[in-house]
């Protein structure tokens, strides 16, 4: 039998720690490889904007193969709350899913209750069944590692969310809370504003209600001074940049150096 695996992830935002992570938007496997082997806390890949269909679970453990071995997670954003969703994703092997575009602390529990076996005191909503996670049925101990390794976090990114925080940060067994403000700008009616005063104010208000109830906050980081000034005020979990954004800035930095 196979021993169960962890999770680096979830053990960093319990210890309090902050871990730092890529946007990987080409899809690769190859990239994931890289950064795993660079050593990013975390790679993200996101179902919700583009790349593979949210069902493919082919592409997704192919993803997932290139960082087994390391200590970089896989962060994967699912394209809906459906909760089949969040079974499929784990069920491949992903150990961390968050879920976009959230506007009830109900929706919020539905899909994380589908992530567990035992949720709360009661019976989750997780499958049981021999796939990529249990190692096809080798793996030891299956339920109790899973509930103990997985992570359901949410983005809030809506009005609708803003206006039910407090039920959403109490919602049992929720991983972290990911502020999204490019999409909640769209919602508060300040499309790309992000200095707006009313979305910055959502975003303050989400990132200390947070705090104040022990749940981790992540985000996106615009710059490493940004991302230094964030992990100095509470967040835990800061997307640095992207793949693309990456090779841009390299090949460009190259092509303005160039003496011809």
């Amino acid at each position: 039998m196979s021993e169960p695996r962890g999770n680096a992830l979830r053990e960093t935002l319990e210890a309090g720690e902050v871990a730092l992570g890529v946007l990987e938007n080409t899809y690769s496997p190859t990239a994931v490889e890289l950064l795993a082997t660079i050593g990013v806390d975390f790679v993200w890949i996101d179902l919700e904007h583009g790349g593979p269909s949210p069902w493919d679970g082919e592409r997704l453990e192919a993803l997932l193969r290139a960082a087994d071995g390391t200590d970089t997670e896989l962060l994967v954003r699912v394209a809906d709350t459906d909760p089949a969703l969040v079974r499929k994703a784990l069920d491949a092997g992903v150990r961390n899913v968050f879920l976009p575009r959230v506007g009830s602390a109900e929706e919020l529990e539905r899909a994380v209750r589908a992530g567990r076996f035992e949720y709360d005191g009661e019976p989750g909503r997780r499958g049981l069944a021999s796939p990529r996670a249990r190692r096809w049925g080798l793996t030891d101990d299956y339920v109790g590692s899973e509930d103990e390794s997985v992570v359901v976090g949410v983005t809030v990114e809506t009005a609708a969310a803003l206006e039910d925080l407090d039920d959403i940060l109490a919602v049992p067994e929720l991983g972290f809370v990911f502020i999204g403000p490019l999409d909640l700008s769209v919602s508060l009616g300040h499309p790309g504003e992000l200095d707006h005063d009313e979305v910055a104010d959502a975003v303050e208000t989400i990132r200390s209600a947070a705090v104040d109830a022990d749940v981790p906050v992540g985000g996106l980081g615009f710059g490493m001074d940004d991302v230094n000034e964030k992990a100095a005020n509470g967040y835990q979990l800061l997307n640095i940049g992207t793949t693309t954004g990456a090779l841009q800035s390299s090949v460009t930095g190259w092509l303005e150096e160039y003496d011809g």
